[in-house]
């Protein structure tokens, strides 16, 4: 009955919405109207094709009671119905579960490299470029915000900006240690290599998200560096940033002083963003195990295996023979979706127990 009652005020409200959206309010009002009309909308379809299999469902039965030549036909068709109905049901409890505020942000993506040498710095570019392919995928834009290259290519550390309806609530799944099997470009024995990379996503803080008072910031410009002495910026154009209370220090080095400063504060706010939410969610993970994952930056999450064209997810036992796709970018949404799937089961059995 509280369910029920529950569908009731989100479809009144969702046509409040739209009567005060249809009588001419000024824009910033229609704006903000219709960002919660567009968030409703598709909890309301579900609502509006849950009543109608339900109408079916009790047509169904009234047939079956009837014991015409219809009765049989009647029956054949009413374990789908039920089962669309369980599926929209389930649909629509996750819908009304509270959600992560930060899921609709976009993002800050870290890929670092970790053990493992030159080839771990070579496994970070291969991660760094699966995301931009799936950003791209999304019809996200990417925008690099600073690197250091590895000495064999690939990257020691990369940091971008994701942006985008929703990154966040995508790429979140994304945090956490990303080991590789494969033979090196540089092994000339054939003999397989374990490597790694760490991967952080941030979402993305506004200035109404987390408050730096000035006071609590040291501002460094220093002279920025080019690979074996090429390019060298000879201008005080890097920036770097230490928060003093928690000692987390961000630099930026490309060549405009301005846009270095700005960068490494949007870095430094999606950080301390992160840690906010990080003590918040341990606190109420006391007593949930809802989690994919503890959320550990060591945790190691992901097993990439070339030889065998295996990808494998540790936090749900998940294993695709389809290495190549997902390193693409196009099939790494498989493994997102059911990581999503698992947290979600996982939520409606706490909220049915």
């Amino acid at each position: 009955m509280a369910l029920r009652q529950r569908l009731d005020e989100v479809v009144d409200r969702f046509n409040i919405l739209e009567q005060r959206m249809a009588s001419g309010p000024a824009a910033e009002e229609f704006v903000r109207l219709s960002r919660e009309y567009a968030e409703l909308e598709p909890l309301v379809h579900s609502v509006s094709a849950l009543r109608e299999a339900e109408k079916e469902l009790a047509g169904i039965d009234e047939m079956m009671r009837s014991g015409d030549e219809l009765a049989e036909l009647a029956e054949a068709e009413r374990p789908a119905v039920v089962q669309r109905i369980a599926t929209l049901s389930d649909e629509i409890k996750i819908a009304l579960l509270p959600k992560d505020e930060a899921d609709s942000k976009s993002a800050i993506l870290e890929v670092r490299a970790g053990t493992g040498g030159q080839e771990a710095a070579l496994f970070a570019g291969d991660l760094f470029r699966m995301y931009e392919r799936f950003a791209s995928e999304n019809g996200w834009r990417v925008e690099t915000m600073s690197l250091s290259e590895g000495e064999a290519g690939g990257y020691k550390e990369i940091i971008a900006a994701v942006r985008g309806d929703s990154v966040f609530a995508k790429l979140k799944w994304e945090s956490g240690v990303h080991r590789v099997q494969r033979v090196p470009a540089t092994e000339s024995g054939g003999r397989i290599h374990t490597s790694a990379a760490t991967v952080a996503v941030l979402p993305e803080a506004e200035d109404v998200d987390i408050d730096i008072p000035a006071g609590d910031i040291r501002i460094d410009t220093m002279r920025a560096s080019g690979a074996g002495g090429q390019h060298v910026n000879t201008t005080d154009s890097a920036v770097r940033i230490t928060h003093l209370p928690t000692g987390i220090v961000v630099t930026s080095s490309e060549k405009s002083q301005h846009q270095n400063r700005a960068r490494a504060m949007e870095v430094l706010r999606a950080r301390l963003y992160d840690m906010q939410r990080q003590a918040a969610a341990d606190a109420r993970a006391a007593n949930r195990k809802t989690q994919v994952g503890s959320g550990d930056r060591s945790e190691r999450i992901r097993t990439y295996n070339f030889p065998q064209g295996r990808v494998t997810d540790h936090r749900i036992n998940l294993t695709l023979y389809k290495l190549d796709e997902i390193l693409s970018g196009a099939g790494l949404g498989d493994v997102i979706d059911a990581l999503a799937t698992d947290h979600n089961a996982k939520l409606l059995a706490e909220a049915d127990a």
